[in-house]
């Protein structure tokens, strides 16, 4: 499945999602049971158990399955501090009246292994369970003993796997906050300059259009004068809200300047940005703002530049011309779009 990021919005970008945790869990199961497969091979035994803390929690097929009753025989017991083997349970003062032993599934040997952390402090057990007593000399215990280290290192190496993706997190963290900007939300002059000229390649390469639009509030000079920037503030980001409404969700949006804001239309012509900035200036303008229980107008002055009408410009060089359409909108008296032409590219009135 395709999920269409919003490029707009800076928060659906550089994520790491639930479905990369999931993944992560499920790897280091598959592990675990890798490693107790090897113990029912090295030892012959019915069944090899690592737990790490209660093994009733994992998953098997109905509560009196033989793999369910092992584990509550399993959770029932304590776990030893060294190496405990038990070759005939009907044999051992304790284990004897264990219900498990005594009856169903009648379980004969028993052998357990602590498995120590980091700092050699208790934090699971490896259990080795059959309905046979046996025999466990030297050389199966130091086995027993080898295969603990590997569980000790794989979670060892789970450990700095969670650490690593920690740092992947906040790494990912930092970059997203070094590229929004952190009053209004969206990019910043840096991210969205970066935006463009990526989208660019992208659109050269797939032969399509590609159309800049830079927007300035027309009356936040005035408003920033008579209420100060955090009125101005808010008035700002009522109305990134609504540009938002009337772009889509990959097109990108960043601020430029103090009241400039730019956005990439990928695969948009001349005319189709033109649409979307008349759209964008209708929607500002009538939406009046309510500052100290009085309705202040609003109206925005656009420039537009496109590749349709600017094919070997450069990203700089667009950007110019869009920010010169945008002082020819300003200079004829605002509230207006205009759109830079090859034969006039630095003043359309």
């Amino acid at each position: 499945m395709t999920v269409q990021l919003e490029r707009s919005n800076p928060a659906t970008v550089l994520t790491v999602t639930a479905a990369y945790e999931a993944l992560l869990s499920e790897k280091y199961e598959a592990r675990i049971r890798r490693i107790e497969r090897l113990g029912v091979k090295l030892f012959g035994v019915a069944n090899c158990l690592v737990s790490l803390g209660d093994l009733s929690d994992r998953a098997y097929h109905g509560e009196h399955s033989m793999n369910a009753l092992e584990a509550m025989f399993c959770d029932g017991l304590a776990v030893p501090d060294e190496i405990l083997v038990v070759n005939d349970a009907t044999l051992d003062a304790k284990l004897a009246l264990n219900r498990f032993v005594a009856g169903a599934p009648h379980i004969r040997f028993y052998a357990a292994h602590p498995i120590l952390d980091s700092s050699r402090n208790i934090i699971g057990c490896v259990s080795l369970i059959d309905y046979l007593p046996r025999e466990f000399d030297d050389e199966n215990r130091q086995i027993f003993a080898d295969l603990l280290v590997m569980v000790e290192r794989e979670l060892l190496m789970l450990s700095m796997y969670k650490i690593q993706v920690d740092l992947i997190k906040q790494n990912r963290n930092l970059k997203r906050d070094s590229l929004i900007d952190p009053i209004l939300g969206t990019w910043n002059k840096g991210a969205i300059v970066r935006s463009l000229r990526i989208e660019m390649e992208r659109c050269n390469k797939a032969e399509k259009p590609l159309a800049l639009l830079v927007v300035s509030l027309d009356q936040i000079a005035t408003i920033l004068a008579a209420h100060g920037t955090a009125i101005g503030d808010m008035v700002l980001v009522k109305m990134i809200s609504r540009i938002r409404s009337c772009i889509r969700p990959f097109d990108a949006l960043g601020r430029f300047g103090n009241d400039v804001f730019l956005m990439v239309l990928p695969g948009a012509s001349r005319l189709v940005a033109t649409a979307v900035a008349e759209r964008i200036r209708l929607t500002i303008m009538s939406n009046p703002e309510e500052i100290d229980e009085a309705s202040v107008p609003l109206t925005i002055s656009a420039g537009i530049v496109s590749t349709d009408t600017f094919p070997d410009a450069e990203p700089e060089i667009l950007i110019s011309y869009a920010e010169k359409a945008l002082l020819s909108a300003k200079t004829a008296g605002n509230n207006r779009v205009v759109s830079a032409m090859v034969e006039q590219p630095d003043i359309i009135i």
